[in-house]
């Protein structure tokens, strides 16, 4: 497919490439490994690809999805070699991942007719929601754009904490209240202080706890419901945040807070220190939402835009 002569953008290419070595170099190991001593695919080569991809990651059910696009290829040339089942593992996976990400954004942008442009952040604890935030507000910042954060986390001290430290550190303003406060009411602040200022985006952090399932979707729903008193469409995004390096986990959580509220986009993080790179492509096929940010290294320029070739060009690489 010719989207692969792409020429990406270096300096961002290479971060991506070292960020998902781990995952790359653990999968060519397991491929080898599969297709040893066989020259064109057969049965067995399917089988042994199937148990690679399950366990890089990828899922039962978009690995099953995977294989049936190969076995048709096989199927339409019996004579598909070993040698060329790389080419068309990129292919097939990138044409999955086409059905949910749209296209190929490497920019961090926003609606020009949204403005304030409200995200609503999720995700539980310790998966990199406050880090994804506070470089996502520094990657707008540098383009021009005026942004508010709000501190709706009110359930952890350290989260208002760790929120004031990025919000100094990129020097943007953050709302917020003393912990055990009603997160909707922060939210509801954070928006009129953005409208007020005339900001261009507000992004509001949120409580990342999943020990019941109806209080935070209660508690989800009233913030919503609050930030619409001020912006009536708001949020325009709801960002699920995961942890690349959970691996299967990831893939609960995206289950719980899909349950939870609607989820509009992700973010996976933590994917430079993890060979479990594939669960990007599992968990954007199976929730069919669009993963919008990857996180490759602890840099604050390392959250990166999703770009579906350019990461399925470095897993492959």
């Amino acid at each position: 497919m010719s989207f692969f002569k792409k020429i990406f953008s270096s300096e961002k290419k290479e971060t991506l490439d070292k960020g998902l070595e781990k995952s790359n170099t653990s999968f060519f190991n397991k491929l080898s490994k599969a297709v040893a001593g066989k020259s064109k695919v057969d049965d067995e080569v399917l089988d042994n690809l199937e148990e690679v991809l399950v366990t890089s990651d990828v899922g039962v059910n978009t690995t099953l999805k995977v294989i049936e696009r190969i076995e048709a290829r096989v199927a339409k040339d019996k004579y598909l070699g070993t040698d060329e089942l790389n080419k068309i593992l990129r292919e097939e996976i990138a044409g999955l991942l086409s059905e949910t990400n749209s296209g190929e954004e490497t920019e961090y942008t926003i609606p020009a007719d949204k403005k304030p442009y409200v995200l609503m952040v999720v995700g539980v604890n310790g998966v990199g929601k406050t880090t994804t935030i506070g470089k996502l507000a520094y990657q707008f910042k540098k383009k021009g754009l005026k942004v508010v954060l709000g501190a709706a986390d009110t359930f952890r001290a350290a989260a208002i904490d760790q929120l004031q430290v990025w919000a100094d550190r990129v020097d943007v303003p953050m709302i917020k209240q003393k912990m055990g406060s009603d997160p909707a009411s922060v939210a509801f602040d954070a928006l009129q202080s953005g409208v007020n200022q005339d900001a261009d985006v507000i992004i509001i952090d949120t409580a990342g706890r999943l020990h019941n399932k109806v209080n935070l979707m209660n508690e989800l729903t009233k913030v919503k419901r609050v930030m619409q008193k001020v912006v009536g469409d708001a949020p325009h995004d709801v960002l699920l945040v995961l942890d690349g390096s959970t691996g299967q986990n990831a893939f609960e959580q995206a289950k719980q807070f899909t349950a939870a509220t609607e989820v509009t986009s992700l973010a996976v993080t933590k994917l430079d220190g993890t060979a479990k790179g594939g669960v990007v492509i599992g968990i954007s096929d199976q929730f069919q939402i669009p993963v919008k940010y990857i996180g490759v290294g602890e840099g604050i320029e390392d959250l990166q835009v999703f770009n579906k070739y350019e990461f399925v060009d470095s897993f492959f690489k």
